[in-house]
């Protein structure tokens, strides 16, 4: 727009100049001395520094093409041509200043002949104000085909927009949905631009994106490589090329994955020229690196026939012409040194000829009616309007090929698609787009021997558990289900046993089914894509949480019944001082409610929010095993509902309670027994170890939910310890005591301390330790008094024989405070003895046995 406006500036200040001093005046050109001389203006891009800068090869064919057509005798008979030329260095505002100073400056001129699209641009629109017919041979700009804007304009080089249905074509042959754009910001490119991307809508290819800059493009390119461009089309001036080339080194968006579409009227070895002088950063190997492989499209600029053409030479002729004529500028021709607008050349020598013939048509059809092309004036209109309708209507076969106009003043044409292979142009084919059709050498070759990707393909993968970690941890389950089985047949046969039935069979088969329920959530745990379809993955999902769910309850539950009770019935018997019976519908109904409120919970969780199945994407990957342009997008399966968290957080509220509670009693219990719950502090062991791994196993999950091989064996492993160690805890005991004890002849050792806290138990150890002491006393004491009977005997004995008679009473104070000292010890071995058989159930022989007997012996005949 900016660009537009600046060419109606120009146009209106050159419009203004003429308004305010007038067309220029020029003498009769009757009366001159150049009375057979047709002028014609000419502005040519050459020495500036950017755009394009084509007159350096264009200027020198459109001399040969004067000296050819001033040679024939029968164009213009009377009359030669001459060309009066200037340098606009492409850029628009110079340009006006040049095409006022030519026209402004005698002679008058019939024509003008311009190249660069910003300079036809501003002097295309300008030059309708004198009536001058402009021919552009190097504008492709699409925007030059608007009539209204341009009525006067025709070019021999094809609009830009030739180009983009071959574009299209090529994306269609090799399967191409997917491109980007990247442009300098010149009015020719942005309108070559908007075509294009109508062409691709209609066409059905995707434009990722659309980059564009002034002079540096390294954000643009970038940018490119942030949006995964892989078909990109370059469209910029030869300077702005070699910047871009350099950048799509630096950033390597090269090689095999890469396609670019450049402009094909650059040189053959654009981007190894004026690297140096236009400081670009790159060498030219690294250069030639990055073009490898590029295609181009341009309309055919030389003849490819090469058939005799109305200047009588081929395009061969007219090529070794144009290189003499080169070498006399000093450029190196021989090295292939082509100067810019090289392939242009045969447009600005045709261009020539059309405005010859075309003058020739207006001579013969102006000398009908007396007049002649040396009378035209710039307010001659009608003069103007035979010029034009001349060149309209002109059709030739020239060094560029067939030369016609469209109604819109461009040029038809073929195009034709080059391919960059190992440094050089290998041209592929051409294409008609009248006709649509598309002539293939078959000659193209890719980096990497295939065609290159549109994008990245990338692969979805769903990340499954390892099979043998699935194999490995259902094998451990299937084991642990039939031992549970097994332990189920073991307690029915053995439900009389003592041992059995003290420890609620029933109990114990209710926590043996949820171990069952447990263990085989594992292999739903494990179960994925895999195995199971994405349909349904849902009722898995559901399955997972009711077993596990039920599982839990069933096993657990049973456990912390019999734990609950055994403190209960503690908590009873200090307060009452009796110990009371198990009632087993207690333990069965705390069983049963655990149960229905999970029930009640997982049904409303079904019914208003099921699970279903969710996938979380993971960033890309390289593949390990291929060279394709491939990325891995790996996903994971995950069982979530909408509200997911808040039913986690109910269940896992619910149960957490349960949990902590349970440790609590197992704690609490921790040194009880009691005869109607034999094994409650095995069951509190394992409790102990449902908690623990309950409150590690949750967290852990949630940390790891990504890692499914990880994941899966943690939670996996949870399961089958705690499963494994619960029966173990429980039954091993009771197995080992069946095995000893095959017919139930004593049980006792099992159950020797039932009943006994571990108070009672070590106060009963301590009471056994003092009457072994008590004993060996009791024995100390009897041999005294053995002996002390027998001095009494003696005593007697002497008495009787007439001794002293003081005898007795010595004997009698001596024996009674020895019957006191034995009393004594008698008095405190009674208490413990009666103590043991209360408290303890055994009944250990008393050390003082007898010793009642003998001492009432003692005593009586004391």
């Amino acid at each position: 727009m900016r660009l537009n406006l600046l060419f109606l500036s120009i146009a209106v200040a050159v419009g203004l100049a003429v308004a305010v001093f007038g067309p220029p005046h020029m003498s009769n050109p009757l009366l001159t001395k150049d009375d057979n001389v047709l002028h014609i203006a000419g502005i040519f891009p050459i020495g500036g520094k950017g755009g394009w800068q084509g007159g350096q090869a264009c200027q020198p064919a459109a001399r040969l093409a004067l000296e050819d057509v001033n040679n024939r005798t029968d164009l213009l008979p009377g009359f030669i041509l001459k060309l009066h030329w200037n340098d606009s260095e492409c850029e628009p505002g110079l340009g006006a200043s040049v095409m006022y100073n030519l026209l402004y400056n005698k002679p008058q001129k019939l024509m003008l002949l311009a190249g660069c699209s910003t300079v036809c641009t501003t002097v295309a629109e300008a030059a309708k104000m004198w009536n001058l017919v402009v021919l552009c041979y190097g504008a492709s700009s699409p925007a030059l085909s608007d009539r209204n804007r341009f009525p006067t304009l025709f070019r021999t080089h094809p609009s830009a927009t030739v180009h983009n249905p071959t574009r299209i074509k090529l994306m269609e042959k090799f399967g191409w949905s997917r491109v980007a754009i990247l442009q300098q910001a010149e009015e020719v490119f942005i309108s070559t631009v908007e075509d294009l991307e109508a062409r691709c809508k209609e066409a059905g290819i995707e434009i990722v994106t659309r980059q564009s800059f002034l002079s540096d493009p390294t954000d643009a390119v970038r940018n490119l490589r942030r949006q995964d461009a892989r078909v990109i089309v370059g469209l910029f001036y030869v300077v702005a090329a070699r910047r871009v080339l350099c950048e799509v080194y630096k950033h390597k968006l090269y090689g095999k994955s890469y396609v670019w579409f450049f402009i094909g009227w650059y040189e053959d070895d654009w981007f190894e020229q004026n690297l140096e002088k236009e400081k670009i950063n790159c060498t030219r190997e690294q250069m030639r690196i990055a073009a490898e492989g590029h295609l181009t499209t341009e309309a055919l600029m030389w003849n490819q026939n090469n058939q005799r053409t109305l200047s009588g030479m081929t395009s061969d002729d007219f090529r070794i012409r144009l290189n003499e004529a080169l070498k006399k500028e000093n450029y190196d021709i021989d090295n292939m040194r082509y100067p810019e607008g090289y392939q242009e050349a045969p447009l600005a020598y045709d261009a020539v000829w059309a405005v010859a013939l075309a003058f020739n048509k207006t001579m013969e059809k102006l000398d009908r009616v007396g007049k002649s092309l040396k009378n035209f004036t710039y307010t001659d209109k009608e003069t103007a309007d035979d010029i034009y309708s001349a060149i309209n209507s002109t059709q030739f076969l020239g060094v560029s090929g067939h030369v016609a106009f469209s109604s819109q003043g461009d040029r038809i044409a073929l195009t034709q698609i080059e391919q960059m292979i190992d440094g050089k142009y290998v041209l592929l084919g051409y294409y008609d787009t009248q006709s649509d059709n598309l002539t293939w050498n078959n000659k193209e070759k890719w980096i990497g021997g295939k065609v290159p990707q549109d994008r990245t393909i990338v692969r979805t993968v769903l990340r499954t558990v390892s099979l043998g970690l699935f194999i490995s941890m259902g094998t451990v389950s299937v084991v642990g289900i039939l031992w549970a089985i097994a332990l189920i047949v073991f307690n029915i046969l053995h439900r009389h046993r003592k041992v059995i039935e003290t420890s609620h069979p029933v109990c114990n088969t209710i926590m043996l089914v949820g171990v069952c329920l447990c263990l085989g959530s594992v292999f739903l745990l494990g179960l994925d894509g895999r195995f199971v379809e994405s349909e349904s993955y849902p009722a898995v999902c559901q399955a997972r949480a009711w077993i596990l769910t039920l599982g839990f309850t069933l096993g657990y539950g049973a456990m912390f019944s019999k734990v609950w009770r055994v403190h209960r019935l503690t908590t009873k018997s200090k307060q009452d001082g009796k110990v009371k019976k198990v009632e087993p519908w207690k333990l069965y109904w705390m069983v049963g409610g655990f149960l229905i409120v999970d029930i009640i919970l997982m049904l409303c969780w079904q019914i208003i929010d099921p699970l279903q199945r969710s996938i979380e994407i993971f960033p890309l990957e390289d593949p390990s095993s291929t060279d394709d342009d491939i990325k891995i997008r790996p996903e994971l399966e995950h069982c979530e509902s909408h509200h997911n968290n808040v039913w986690l957080g109910i269940l896992c509220g619910y149960k957490g309670l349960i949990l902590i509670f349970g440790l609590f009693l197992a704690y609490e219990t921790r040194s009880i027994k009691v005869k109607q719950i034999n094994d409650s502090r095995y069951v509190g062991m394992a409790i102990y170890n449902v908690v623990v791994l309950c409150l590690i196993t949750a967290p852990v999950i949630m940390v790891i939910a990504s890692q499914q091989d990880a994941s899966f064996a943690f939670e996996a492993l949870a399961i089958i310890f705690c499963c494994f160690l619960s029966m173990a805890l429980v039954f091993v005991p009771k197995i080992a005591e069946i095995i000893q004890h095959p017919r139930d002849k004593v049980e006792a050792k099992y159950n020797t301390d039932a009943g006994v806290s571990k108070e009672d138990e070590d106060r009963y150890h301590s009471l056994l330790a003092e009457n072994d002491e008590l004993q060996k006393l009791i024995s100390a004491k009897e041999e005294k008094i053995r002996i002390l009977k027998i001095k009494l005997q003696e005593r007697e004995s002497m008495k009787s024989s007439g001794t002293d008679g003081t005898a007795p009473s010595a004997a009698e104070g001596m024996n009674e405070p020895i019957c006191l000292g034995a009393g004594g010890v008698r008095n405190n071995l009674i208490p413990a003895r009666t103590y043991l058989g209360n408290a303890a159930g055994a009944q250990p022989e008393p050390a003082g046995r007898g010793m009642g007997a003998r001492n009432s012996a003692n005593l009586s005949s004391a």
